[in-house]
């Protein structure tokens, strides 16, 4: 949704402002689990609720999201989190999260990149598919794999708009095109 990028740009460029002293990519993994948290519907529906304040809205987030690094959360993170609810933004938090890790993503130069497999895989296999995909690609990749049965077999990977699909269900899509053309 635009209206949200439009809104998130300004507070994901304070938060690089912020996290410039310190390390971005751990306030990023931060913010993304606390944004994991207020994209739940049951937690958007408490925090509009209008008995409900800001410090009980806080509490909330920070109470149910992970910390990542296993320490405690970082002021950064906690003063940016009641920031953005004190402004009432809590439903963008998603989208900031998201353009953040974009910003951090352009500082390190690493991409963020989706590998789908029909099957789980195990770490091995993973690293040997990132190490494959960052020669193909010519950059460094934070991978996330995602379990999708439709594709059969074989992997799927995404980085940024760019799809190199090795799956069995693509290939059966070329044979079809292939037959009816």
């Amino acid at each position: 949704m635009a209206e949200l990028a439009t809104i998130a740009r300004p507070y994901a460029e304070a938060l690089m402002k912020a996290a410039a002293n310190g390390d971005a990519a751990v306030l990023a993994a931060e913010i993304r689990a606390l944004a994991e948290v207020a994209a739940d519907p049951q937690v958007r529906q408490i925090a509009d609720h209008p008995k409900i304040d800001s410090q009980q809205v806080f509490d909330l987030l920070t109470g149910v999201a992970n910390v990542p690094s296993g320490a405690s959360r970082s002021d950064i993170a906690n003063n940016f989190v009641r920031t953005v609810i004190d402004n009432g933004r809590l439903a963008a938090l998603p989208e900031i999260a998201a353009q953040f890790q974009a910003l951090v993503d352009v500082r390190t130069g690493v991409s963020q990149a989706t590998i789908e497999s029909a099957f789980p895989i195990d770490a091995g296999q993973v690293a040997e598919v990132t190490s494959a995909m960052e020669r193909r690609f010519g950059r460094k990749l934070e991978t996330h794999v995602v379990i999708v049965p439709e594709l059969i077999g074989g992997v799927r990977v995404i980085v940024g708009d760019e799809v190199l699909d090795t799956s069995i269900r693509a290939r059966l899509e070329q044979m079809k095109a292939a037959l009816t053309a």
